[in-house]
């Protein structure tokens, strides 16, 4: 197998394991983001082969031009790069440009597609390698990979995705490599969804909706931001809850309540209630760890006045 020579942006694990394979990362254009591995692909590379983003604001594009120069490239790879390519890096693979989504394509085209998976209730979600276009997301697909939810919140989701996006890239390249790409499939746009970061009620939850969905709402928005509360002044952040085992039953949705030895807070949903057993304060100070279930419920408990079953005004 002849080796690509590829022009690479994203995370470093991927260019060190594509060296390995064989090929020849010409330039690695690494993402803003904190990862390990860096130190390793600059040993590998050197210095002059690697570039970091987030050390050259608004001189990016310059220093792509001056550090790949005249280099022939053979495929442009992107695995988990944050930001749009511009048509003049595309089009300087010969054999064109390729990423990986965190979705099963064209559903949950975007930023945040795990958020929208587990909110929308998905069974399953996954990873598809496409294409790239000067758009988000909307190339043809080559190979996708699919993963069970299950009750994972987000960022376990992400880190369910992270083996077979990398996997599944690498054998895209080989394919490619050994002059057997995959077939592309174009992608149906009236299918396609939109995966922006969650803002305004999306960060909320409906007391009034089953259990099951603002159990959903609570892991897609774990760990970060979290679900925002406010229970009778107390703020917090969720980020772990669990159907309630038991509750008062005179609680309406949304209602509060401490119950049960070690105590635990409880809140009523529109077909029962959750559990809550892991939250921050919004007050707490920078670094505090999160409050779990029983430590939960006796600053609950203090909050409201012991356990309290509030009856509706009027009744």
């Amino acid at each position: 197998m002849a080796g690509l020579r590829l022009l690479f942006f994203g995370l470093p694990l991927a260019p060190h394991l594509l060296l390995r394979d064989g090929h020849d990362v010409r330039l690695a254009v690494l993402s803003p983001v904190d990862a390990p591995g860096r130190r390793r692909v600059r040993k590998v590379l050197g210095e002059g082969r690697v570039l970091e983003a987030r050390w050259l604001p608004g001189r990016l594009e310059a220093a792509i031009e001056q550090a790949l120069g005249d280099d022939e490239v053979d495929l442009v790879v992107s695995w988990f790069w944050t930001r749009r390519l511009p048509s003049k890096w595309l089009t300087r693979g010969r054999l064109g440009a390729i990423g990986v989504h965190p979705s099963l394509l064209p559903r949950h085209r975007g930023p945040n597609p795990y958020f929208w998976a587990i909110d929308g209730g998905d069974a399953e979600s996954g990873v598809t390698v496409h294409e790239l276009t000067e758009r988000y997301d909307d190339g043809a697909m080559l190979a996708r990979a699919t993963v069970p939810i299950g009750d994972r919140d987000s960022w376990q989701l992400a880190r369910a995705l992270d083996r077979p996006s990398l996997a599944l890239l690498r054998e895209t390249i080989l394919r490619i490599s050994r002059g057997s790409p995959p077939t592309p499939v174009p992608q149906d746009e009236a299918s396609a969804t939109w995966a922006p970061e969650p803002e305004g009620d999306a960060l909320h939850v409906d007391f009034r909706w089953p259990t099951e969905r603002v159990l959903r709402r609570m892991r897609a928005l774990s760990p970060a931001p979290g679900a925002l509360l406010d229970i009778e002044g107390l703020e917090l952040t969720v980020l772990r809850a669990r159907p309630a085992d038991e509750f008062p039953l005179a609680l309406e949705p949304g209602e509060a309540a401490v119950v049960g030895d070690p105590p635990k807070l409880v809140i009523r949903t529109g077909s029962g209630a959750i559990a809550l057993e892991r939250a921050t304060l919004d007050e707490a100070p920078d670094g505090e760890a999160p409050l779990d279930g029983p430590a939960l419920g006796r600053l609950a408990a203090e909050h409201l006045g012991r356990v309290r079953l509030k009856e509706p005004e009027g009744r």
